[in-house]
């Protein structure tokens, strides 16, 4: 009888154990990790189109998270998407040319912004603009601009 008992509280904490890991696993997926804010400045960025971009997606640098989007608004003057994004203070040397472009994760994976730095001697302080950006590709207009291409070629 004892025997049993054991048996069953290993098994109970074996469950507990997967389902904690699979938890885990979710929010690492889901970008709903802790994202401590404490220690980050924040940087925005105007693109023509920000695609399907959404708050909390990554910033990379290198293909290495430096920080994540945290807002994401119109600006009612030039109707473009201005998109704020925290990065962790640690990367406080980002050249102030610095380039951000919204890239895809894979064919149909999230959208995310990479920054690629520049040369400049100067560096992004907290409140500061990137100035050249890439708007994401929309693979509808690309796809659109294929076929109308083929089509005006008959």
């Amino acid at each position: 009888m004892q025997n049993t008992k054991t048996q069953d509280t290993f098994v109970g904490l074996f469950v507990a154990c997967g389902i904690a890991a699979l938890f885990f696993m979710a929010m690492q997926i889901s970008n709903l990790s802790p994202f401590s804010e404490d220690n980050t400045f924040i940087i925005s960025a105007n693109f023509e189109n920000s695609g399907g971009l959404k708050v909390k997606s990554p910033v990379t640098l290198a293909g290495v998270r430096i920080g994540r989007v945290s807002n994401i608004f119109i600006n009612k003057d030039s109707y473009e998407s201005v998109v704020e994004m925290h990065i962790e203070s640690q990367y406080n040397n980002l050249p102030d040319d610095t380039a951000a472009s919204i890239y895809t994760a894979g064919l149909l994976g999230e959208q995310y912004v990479s920054l690629e730095p520049g040369g400049s001697e100067e560096f992004l302080k907290a409140d500061d603009k990137i100035d050249l950006t890439q708007s994401a590709i929309i693979l509808e207009e690309v796809i659109g601009q294929f076929l109308f291409k083929d089509a005006a070629e008959e």
